[in-house]
């Protein structure tokens, strides 16, 4: 089972509104890296939610919980005649027990290649699992 970071503004749409709402659809990705990570997905696989602006901290789990399938509000095809925009269902799982800032990631070496760091404008990326580990631990997950 995968682990993905997925970005959220948090103005926009919360991890607790993701909580109030159970399930909802992680759309408006756009990025073709972004949508790679995404495409690759599964259902089961787990996330962390990761606010953005004012907070930039990771501040809860969530799980996938269908696979990726076409956006319906976008059509569009890519090159190889496949849908160009990918969306998933996303549930909570729980809240941070202590939300881990973007500076504390920063700071730690471990994190160095990460690419929450080295590409900081990406929407969701993977997570690997050493690091998927120490995100945990570190947020009480």
């Amino acid at each position: 089972m995968a682990t993905l970071l997925l970005k959220a503004d948090p103005g926009e749409y919360s991890f607790d509104d993701l909580a109030r709402d159970k399930v909802a659809r992680w759309d408006g990705i756009t990025n073709a890296q972004a949508l790679n990570f995404l495409r690759a997905a599964r259902k089961g696989d787990e996330a962390l939610i990761y606010h953005t602006g004012d907070d930039k901290a990771i501040v809860g789990l969530a799980k996938l919980a269908s696979d990726p399938y076409p956006d319906p509000d976008d059509r569009a095809l890519n090159a190889r005649g496949e849908p160009k925009f990918v969306v998933a269902d996303l549930a909570a799982v729980r809240r941070a027990r202590s939300p881990v800032t973007l500076a504390t990631i920063k700071a730690d070496p471990r994190f160095e290649d990460f690419l929450l760091v080295t590409n900081s404008r990406l929407s969701i990326m993977a997570v690997p699992a050493a690091l998927d580990r120490v995100l945990r631990a570190m947020a009480g997950l």
